[in-house]
């Protein structure tokens, strides 16, 4: 048999991953890390002999799901996320075959927010999981679960307004719904002892090697601590956090859930609710004062990597000190940047296209 040719061996390579007719990087994902991506797109789009990359805002969950459903022309080669990618997704994309690499960029603040016109909201984020926990702990102190009952602030804390529970936020779908709800819900979910032992259970039983005790348990603390109510007090508002602000902007004593970065970009029409004590804002977040801050990722598919052109180039601008660093023009954006290490740590991973492995989740 005669040796393959360089030809024969790149046709086969197109053919394997059936890649061989777009020349412009597709990247899907996060509403959040949209505008940074964006940023960055239209830079390296200027300064380079590449294309400027098309961005879809599809939310941290519907990009994971593009981007793991295969490799070739049809699937994208990079996906934007506000949360770390679930080990699920990550699965579904090694059963296609999919190598991914992971780049932590930055860090965000969830804000709680409300129309400027109106007074500053503060709360804790107890309040916020008794405002909109689909089922919270008995309020005679039983430890049982009864479906919410809190129709007003005031119905939670006497020193909160008597208005309604109306919350404008993401959908299932997004990145922020899920930190929100790990970060948030959770944070003041875990505040009830019993509940909090629910997860010291999983944790003992998983020593014990009993991993259906582990499954259970685990399924069920999610379930008390995650689900958001569904009678009107939180109103899903699709990936477009424009149309929170006009939500908020019209109706003035609802709030509205949305990343830090859209605070600053809205700072004239809205304002952040203070959470135990601390605003949001850039020294907060970075401090990790602000109780609800959360990990910024963008996921390269290696498989694209050499085939689709620009895409470790891209990366590069991304990573590059200029870009992401303390005064790089993302932090200019309100990204939060990542400590020196770890922005040594995730460009080392772009540079030698570091693989993601399941023993990373461990």
């Amino acid at each position: 048999m005669k040796p393959l040719t360089l030809v024969a061996i790149v046709t086969l390579t197109l053919t394997s991953i059936n890649v061989s007719a777009r020349d412009t990087i597709s990247i899907v994902g996060s509403s959040t890390v949209y505008p940074f991506a964006t940023v960055v797109a239209e830079k390296f789009g200027k300064t380079t002999q590449f294309k400027t990359p098309t961005i879809e805002s599809t939310g941290s969950g519907g990009g994971a799901k593009l981007f793991c459903a295969g490799n070739g022309t049809k699937h994208p080669d990079i996906t934007n996320s506000s949360r770390r990618i679930k080990i699920s997704e990550f699965k579904k994309c090694t059963d296609n075959g999919t190598k991914v690499v992971e780049v932590l960029i930055g860090f965000d603040g969830i804000v709680i927010a409300n129309a400027k016109t109106s007074t500053p909201m503060q709360l804790t984020r107890k309040e916020l999981f008794l405002a909109l926990a689909k089922d919270i702990p008995n309020p005679d102190g039983t430890e049982t679960l009864v479906p919410n009952p809190y129709k007003t602030w005031k119905d939670i804390n006497p020193m909160l307004p008597d208005s309604n529970i109306e919350v404008f936020g993401p959908p299932p779908t997004s990145g922020t719904r899920d930190a929100f709800a790990e970060l948030a819900m959770e944070g003041g979910c875990k505040t009830f002892d019993w509940i909090k032992d629910i997860k010291q259970q999983s944790e003992t039983a998983k020593k014990a090697g009993d991993y259906a005790a582990v499954i259970s348990l685990k399924k069920k603390y999610k379930g008390i601590c995650h689900t958001i109510r569904e009678d009107g007090a939180y109103i899903e508002s699709g990936e477009n956090d424009n149309l929170i602000v006009q939500k908020l902007t019209k109706n003035p004593s609802t709030l509205g859930i949305f990343g830090f970065s859209f605070l600053e970009e809205n700072e004239g029409k809205v304002q952040a609710s203070i959470i135990e004590g601390n605003a949001p804002t850039f020294d907060t977040i970075a401090d990790k004062d602000y109780p609800i801050s959360r990990p910024l990722y963008f996921y390269i598919k290696k498989n694209h990597v050499g085939v689709i052109p620009g895409i470790i180039e891209y990366a590069a601008e991304f990573t590059k000190e200029s870009t992401w660093g303390e005064d790089g023009y993302l932090a200019e954006r309100g990204m939060i940047p990542l400590s020196d290490k770890l922005r040594a740590k995730y460009a080392n991973n772009v540079k030698e296209l570091v693989t993601l492995t399941e023993a990373d989740f461990e």
